[in-house]
């Protein structure tokens, strides 16, 4: 049996792949140790299904898509974007297709550059609203993903703990000598906690030129947190002028010890900067991306 904390969990929306990963082949993917396959139908719109053929069991993931149809690879068994089996090449009488032949779908939606499946419904909360990734106007950087092997609540914690950046970012993100954590105010809205960190940080580094710093030295900056539930973050930031970031990070909790993060980062400046300098923008050792 399901216990309450999974079910709710199951009926959120996570992401499982960057857009751009899933083409006009089928795509494998796990969230909540369910195995999905992640496909495109002729018009490009994303489904997501349980990953096993019912008739033998194989993995519908190595199949492949004909128009809006997923073909198992084994004994060629169609399946319509409903889920439903359409062909069985083996009867003779192919309208005769059993009610039962059908693979077990999920919601599946788009959005912000990510592939995000929900598998129980009606869901518990909306993805946010994050404008400076779709209005056109701002250079969006996709990171990662990053996998770990540990709970998605983990890289959740990662990416707002304050407290480790004078340590494992100094000279980027902290200064060893001012390792306390500016006094900040957290407030529930809904199913969101928002809260706001102003401290000085260091200039920008001719590594890492990423950050709109207005002035030479010793600049402000203004983190605003959004974290909603369940594993996703809307981060934005500024230096007291018309320059912003926003960092977006969702976490897909693929079982109890595995997870993956995304990191999307937009920007109004510096638009013509490799987005290479922005995925570089991460721990070398660990791979995780800074924040």
């Amino acid at each position: 049996m399901i216990n309450t904390a999974a079910q709710n969990l199951r009926a959120c929306w996570h992401p499982v792949a960057y857009a751009h990963a899933v083409t006009d082949t089928p795509y494998a993917a796990k969230l909540l140790g369910e195995a999905l396959v992640i496909w495109r139908a002729a018009d490009g719109t994303p489904h997501a299904m349980k990953d096993l053929c019912i008739h033998r069991g194989t993995a519908l993931s190595l199949g492949w898509v004909s128009g809006s149809e997923l073909v198992c690879g084994y004994h060629g068994w169609r399946y319509n974007t409903s889920g439903a089996c359409t062909l069985i090449p083996q009867k003779v009488a192919s309208t005769a297709i059993p009610v039962k032949a059908r693979v077990e779908r999920f919601t599946c939606i788009e959005k912000f550059g990510l592939i995000w499946v929900a598998l129980q419904e009606p869901l518990r909360y909306p993805l946010p609203e994050i404008p400076e990734l779709e209005n056109g106007q701002w250079k969006v950087v996709n990171t990662g993903p990053f996998s770990w092997e540990s709970d998605a609540s983990r890289q959740v914690e990662n990416f707002t703990d304050f407290g480790h950046f004078p340590w494992v970012h100094p000279g980027l993100l902290g200064d060893v000598n001012r390792p306390v954590v500016p006094d900040h105010k957290v407030e529930v809205r809904d199913h969101v906690l928002h809260y706001t960190i102003v401290r000085p940080e260091a200039a920008n580094t001719d590594d890492f030129p990423v950050f709109g710093n207005e002035q030479a030295a010793a600049p402000e900056r203004r983190s605003r947190y959004e974290l909603h539930l369940p594993y996703t973050i809307v981060l934005r930031l500024g230096w007291g002028g018309a320059k912003g970031m926003v960092y977006f990070f969702a976490a897909q909790p693929i079982d109890k010890n595995h997870c993956r993060g995304y990191c999307i980062i937009g920007r109004n400046y510096d638009l013509d900067q490799p987005d290479s300098v922005l995925q570089a923008l991460r721990t070398p050792s660990s791979g995780r991306t800074s924040a």
